[in-house]
């Protein structure tokens, strides 16, 4: 029986849990997850902990912060003036907003502090800083 190994395009389904047990996403209603190893498509750890496995392999992974989405970056907090929002954004924590760059790339933001005449966004990934469990069934080799 043949086992994952780099360059691999396989099929698994997954249960990304915090450390506290919480779900943050699962494929299990719906298509596993299809992906090429070493193609950088997936967090480093996620990768990793395919290898070496068979299908119809299950196993659960802890994944550290350093391979996963990192630490949380405070360059990445920012305080933006309320003049700068468009007129129709009505300024919320939680909200998601999406900022251009010159070169037209979108980056994520979420609205973490509102004030009288400013706000604070988080550009991190919302499982930064964070410490993940995986559940994982390796459902196809192809």
């Amino acid at each position: 029986m043949s086992l994952v190994k780099e360059n691999d395009t396989v099929k698994v389904h997954y249960t990304g849990k915090l450390k506290n047990g919480q779900i943050f996403d699962s494929s299990l209603e719906r298509e596993p997850l299809e992906f090429t190893l070493g193609k950088g498509m997936l967090i480093p750890g996620f990768e990793s902990a395919v290898i070496d496995m068979k299908v119809n392999d299950k196993k659960t992974v802890d994944i550290p912060v350093t391979e996963a989405y990192g630490e949380v970056k405070q360059e990445l907090f920012h305080k933006v003036d309320n003049a700068q929002l468009p007129e129709d954004v009505k300024p919320e924590i939680g909200l998601g907003l999406v900022s251009k760059d010159a070169q037209g790339n979108e980056h994520p933001f979420k609205i973490i502090e509102v004030n009288d005449d400013h706000i604070v966004v988080d550009g991190n990934h919302p499982l930064a800083g964070q410490e993940l469990v995986f559940d994982l069934e390796l459902v196809e080799i192809k």
